[in-house]
């Protein structure tokens, strides 16, 4: 028996894009059809550039506002310097910072022990905001606070930012 599953296209099989995971504090860059996905969005926010002309797609997953706030760790543990090192990644394999576009996701108020009434969350959104705007990198598409975590999957080919949430239907942006 013949089994029709979708992976049969005129006799060839079509073959899955590499899915490439994106640990807290990481990043990652892509200029194939890969998928590149993060976990544990909660306070933390994913941020996805993409390069239409040059096909070059990145993915940072950061966890505190500023290298300021906390000393040691990785560029990428920061709102501030992993969008600076996910820019400089992106150049280096090819795009025009000119032509890139920003889509945000995360930044929830899941656990507020803050002080000051300014959530992680929420000042890891406004860190991501202010150094994509010193880029000139527009954010076409977020889906940012609330009090639930969130996972994403950005399809390098197309730019598209798949969102799954625990008490929402998954989006694309």
């Amino acid at each position: 028996m013949k089994v029709y599953d979708g992976s049969q296209t005129n006799g060839t099989k079509k073959s899955a894009p590499e899915r490439i995971k994106v640990g807290i504090a990481e990043y990652k860059v892509t200029t194939d059809a890969a998928i590149l996905t993060t976990s544990g969005l909660g306070s933390c926010i994913g941020v996805a550039l993409y390069d239409e002309s040059s096909g070059a797609a990145g993915l940072v997953h950061v966890m505190l506002p500023t290298a300021e706030d906390v000393e040691g760790g990785a560029s990428a543990k920061f709102a501030d310097t992993g969008v600076e090192t996910l820019v400089d990644a992106l150049e280096q394999a090819g795009a025009d910072i000119a032509s890139v576009q920003a889509k945000i996701a995360g930044g929830s108020d899941m656990l507020d022990f803050s002080e000051n009434g300014s959530s992680i969350g929420s000042r890891n959104a406004k860190q991501v905001r202010a150094t994509l705007d010193e880029y000139d990198i527009p954010i076409i598409g977020e889906d940012i606070g609330g009090d639930h975590g969130r996972s994403i999957q950005l399809k390098a080919d197309s730019g598209d930012l798949v969102v799954k949430s625990a008490n929402t239907e998954s989006t694309t942006l």
